[in-house]
């Protein structure tokens, strides 16, 4: 990480703003402009903090602004690297598959404590404030901070994380990051206070550049002069300081509507002050939505027959090709209305479609759909109201069955994905998700609620 920091203080911003003008592309350097705002206040929360809680939460922010500002300067890169090579080939016809929505949640990251530290409670009791980084690409995300002791045996992290533009090559590095919480961070001014007392011995010039290298706002970007922004050196502020202790990448292989366990690689070891013994695993539900399973593909006006009808019996329609299936409707109206599709024609990984052959009764060219009910194969003929009608349709068909084999068994049924609530500031506990806490609690509520029965008739025999 201070590798990659290094490399963040030497660029310089206007080259970036450059990338981002000839990619036409503000709403990146929107999103770098945020997170060195943010940044620059984590600093400087962070040098004020006096709280223990506080200082851990400036550091953790701190933390993953500056993990979001490599990744979005990477995907500027990346994107200005992919244009030069595009005008350079020219032209392609390669098919893209859809992006879709990939949610993980029900975290859980067992822990391997010493029988004596665990059931005996002996030894000294260590406690780490834990965090997880979540990133896709150039999206990331963090979890709430867990402080973990010998109480708990699980880390547990209840966010409901949603990358909303994944494609079906996507790859989710979980990293687990760790602070020992037992530190004293209560010396935030100190750089300040080292600072003023230098300056006086050091005369007035001198002294005055030394206080503003050493102020604790020196992080963030200032104008160079030609309206650009610097990203200057990180100052070093007093206070916690997060490592990485496991992470692990999952991918499109991973995704099951189901609870799995997954190996995480382990960094550090027990001479560690940040040092939590893991188990070597990491419990998540991983789900994906691809956009072909929850959004409209194709829509517009049909006309249906079903194989070994009457070649003149033709059923108006109004399809709609979403997931595994192409709805057809007796009207448009009907589908903003949300009644119940005439009837449904089965568009799966083993339908078979093909283009049929102008006949006397049809001018324009049709669709053969081929599905398998009971062993018995059933043929929809669909028929567009023009030739440029029908290629549309052949041609979202034909995308609708690359999605499929590209995002795989996320096509087999619709995932459930449920949207995480929006974030409530934390309340950070030192027993956090502990069952002897709660424990605890349980036991005290029993003891008042029995001390009161015991004693409330006495009282009230005394007054009588």
């Amino acid at each position: 990480m201070e590798d990659k920091l290094r490399i963040l203080e030497d660029l310089n911003m206007m080259y970036i703003r450059q990338i981002a003008l000839s990619l036409q592309d503000s709403n990146i350097q929107k999103k770098i402009d945020h997170e060195i705002r943010m940044r620059d206040g984590a600093c400087k929360l962070l040098a004020a903090c006096s709280q223990r809680e506080q200082a851990l939460e400036a550091s953790k922010s701190l933390l993953t602004c500056n993990t979001r500002i490599m990744a979005y300067m990477s995907e500027l890169q990346r994107m200005k690297e992919a244009q030069v090579m595009s005008s350079d080939a020219g032209p392609t016809d390669d098919r893209l598959p859809c992006k879709g929505k990939v949610a993980i949640s029900d975290l859980r990251i067992p822990l391997m404590w010493k029988d004596t530290e665990y059931f005996k409670n002996k030894g000294e009791l260590h406690r780490c404030a834990v965090f997880c980084l979540l990133q896709v690409g150039a999206e990331i995300h963090d979890t709430d901070m867990v402080i973990v002791d010998r109480t708990l045996t699980d880390i547990c992290f209840d966010n409901t994380i949603v990358f909303s533009e994944a494609s079906p090559g996507f790859e989710l590095r979980v990293e687990l990051y760790s602070c020992c919480s037992e530190e004293d961070y209560s010396t935030g001014n100190t750089p300040r206070k080292l600072a003023s007392k230098l300056s006086s011995s050091l005369g007035r010039s001198a002294g005055k550049k030394l206080r503003v290298a050493m102020d604790p706002g020196a992080c963030s970007p200032i104008s160079n002069g030609g309206g650009a922004t610097l990203l200057l050196p990180l100052p070093t502020v007093v206070g916690p300081k997060y490592h990485l202790l496991a992470h692990t990448t999952l991918s499109l292989s991973h995704v099951q509507d189901s609870f799995r366990t997954h190996d995480l690689s382990i960094s550090g070891n027990e001479e560690c002050s940040h040092w939590v013994p893991l188990y070597g695993s990491v419990c998540c539900r991983l789900a994906a939505q691809p956009h072909c399973m929850t959004q409209q593909m194709m829509s517009g006006c049909l006309k249906v027959k079903q194989f070994g009808g009457d070649p003149q019996s033709w059923t108006n329609v109004y399809g709609v090709l979403k997931g595994t299936n192409l709805f057809c409707y007796h009207r448009q109206e009907d589908v903003e209305a949300n009644i119940q599709p005439a009837f449904t024609i089965s568009i799966n990984k083993k339908t078979r479609i093909r283009a049929s052959e102008k006949d006397l009764h049809n001018k324009a060219q049709s669709i053969c759909i081929s599905n398998h009910y009971g062993g018995e194969e059933v043929t929809h003929t669909l028929s567009a109201d023009s030739r440029e009608d029908t290629h549309r349709w052949m041609e979202a068909f034909w995308q609708q069955f690359y999605d499929m084999s590209q995002w795989k068994q996320c096509c087999d049924d619709l995932m459930k994905i449920e949207l995480p609530s929006p974030r409530k500031p934390t309340l950070v506990t030192s027993k956090q998700g502990s069952l002897y806490h709660e424990m605890g609690k349980t036991a005290t509520q029993i003891a008042q609620n029995t001390f009161y029965m015991i004693h409330m008739p006495i009282a009230h025999s005394i007054k009588t």
